[in-house]
């Protein structure tokens, strides 16, 4: 299949193009470093010429809700619309569990409208949902750390490698459109403060966590909150697999 993967240069973009080409399928990057504007829906035309599905794993940094919202809806409308004109048949989007049960996080304000798009929009769709990434905990850590102490929410995440993401873009976009959110995660959960510790421990960083809710992530996202739902899709890498790589 002729393939697109929209944010092809981030880091599940890229990973899903390693693996759609690894799977044999001719794979269009799309991505501003390459001259295709999704917020101006430049190029896009021309990139989406032939191509059978889109993988849509595009990112935003925007810090305020409206902002957030603002972009993702005009860039997924410009992407759809091109799809339309194109005849792609399938749309895959990368979204996160647990967009729909937290409220005041700028970034899951724009991932909702990006999936309400999707949902009502005009190309077949699958929206694949999936929990943190493994190295979230050390993420966390970096924006709260200071003078040698950071703040972590004492949260539970059932974390996923990026790589297990990708593989399941890739298969999703070669098979029939869904219409529906499949959750994707990884084999266990784990509270975040534990991973915080075991990361620092494993890259040789002495930081001294605080655990508390009064930081970037409060108890709106505490309990079951940010774990995938019983029919998700659990995907094989454990949290001590790749913590044995930060070593």
């Amino acid at each position: 299949m002729r393939i697109a993967v929209a944010g092809a240069t981030g880091n599940i973009g890229s990973l899903t193009v390693a693996a759609l080409e690894r799977d044999g399928h001719d794979v269009v990057s799309i991505s501003r470093s390459l001259g295709v504007d999704l917020s101006t829906g430049d190029g896009l035309d021309g990139a989406l010429a032939g191509v059978d599905a889109v993988v849509d794993a595009t990112n935003a940094p925007a810090t305020d809700p409206a902002e957030a919202v603002a972009y993702f809806g005009t860039a997924t409308g410009n992407l759809l619309a091109a799809e339309q004109r194109a005849g792609v048949r399938h749309h895959v989007l990368l979204s996160i569990v647990g967009i729909d049960r937290v409220e005041g996080n700028a970034h899951y304000a724009g991932k909702r409208e990006q999936e309400r798009l999707v949902t009502v929009g005009p190309v077949p769709w699958t929206i694949v949902r999936a929990t943190q990434f493994h190295d979230f905990a050390a993420m966390v850590v970096g924006w709260t750390e200071h003078d040698g102490v950071a703040t972590v929410p004492p949260l539970l995440v059932q974390p996923i490698a990026p790589a297990d993401v990708a593989d399941v873009l890739a298969e999703v976009a070669a098979g029939e459109p869904q219409r529906r959110l499949i959750d994707v995660a990884g084999p266990e959960p784990q509270d975040l403060v534990d991973m915080a510790r075991r990361t620092n421990e494993a890259r040789g960083r002495m930081v001294k966590l605080v655990p508390t809710w009064s930081g970037p992530l409060g108890p709106e996202v505490a309990g079951d909150v940010l774990l995938p739902g019983k029919d998700a899709r659990i995907a094989p890498t454990t949290f001590e697999e790749w913590l044995a790589g930060q070593r």
